[in-house]
């Protein structure tokens, strides 16, 4: 990201895509604090170790918005070297969770865990007096959140909504009509509901906002949908 949306907040962040899925793994920080959160560990732990160290991020929390391993392969190992809680998904995705093995698609950290706490529909997550409000949004995968900063409208989206795409639906238990309704009755009415547009990062790609989502998007726009 070129602009940071935080920064008049005190806080910032750092994407680092990861393993060969170029999965954003997000180090989210307060710059007052140096306390920060881990989101989205899919692999390469090493390299996500080194870029916290750089910093000088101490993280209270490792956050997931999804089950999938390229989102999760590295949550375990992170959480021995971090002596930290795993917070998330929402817990339909634990049979995901459960599937995690060494070397899975080349994520050799990978292993299987439960998390410390699940993420349910209308939860809020917090970091240095900043509140995070959790979406449930199935169809990606049955468990997926959206985790959402109202103030600042920004979004850490997981593999919901990219830029320009949505996510796969042809993954176990994923279903593509839940997705677009996760999509249009989730997201769309919070673009709405917060009378200006919400950026996101999405899981791989580049960032977006909502609203050019909601105009551009080949899946998913108003066009596309026949609504609006």
């Amino acid at each position: 990201m070129t602009n940071n949306p935080f920064e008049e907040h005190g806080f910032s962040l750092r994407i680092i895509p990861v393993t060969d899925f170029q999965q954003n793994a997000t180090i989210f920080w307060s710059t007052k604090t140096m306390q920060g959160v881990l989101i989205d560990p899919g692999g390469s732990v090493d390299q996500l170790m080194g870029a916290i160290t750089e910093l000088g991020v101490t993280i209270k929390a490792i956050w997931l918005t999804h089950g999938h391993m390229d989102h999760t392969g590295g949550a375990a190992e992170s959480k021995r070297r971090l002596d930290c809680d795993i917070i998330g998904p929402h817990k339909d995705d634990q049979f995901l969770l459960d599937e995690l093995t060494s070397g899975m698609y080349g994520i050799e950290e990978a292993e299987s865990f439960t998390p410390d706490r699940y993420l349910n529909e209308g939860d809020i997550l917090e970091l240095e007096g900043l509140q995070f409000e959790i979406l449930h949004c199935p169809g990606h995968s049955p468990g997926s959140v959206v985790i959402y900063q109202p103030d600042i409208s920004f979004a850490f989206m997981g593999d919901v909504l990219f830029n320009g795409s949505i996510g796969r639906t042809d993954l176990p238990r994923s279903n593509h009509q839940d997705l677009i309704d996760s999509i249009t009755t989730k997201l769309w009415p919070l673009q709405e509901k917060a009378g200006q547009d919400i950026g996101f990062i999405p899981g791989h790609g580049p960032a977006s906002t909502i609203l050019t989502e909601r105009k551009n998007n080949a899946f998913v726009s108003d066009a596309v949908l026949g609504a609006g």
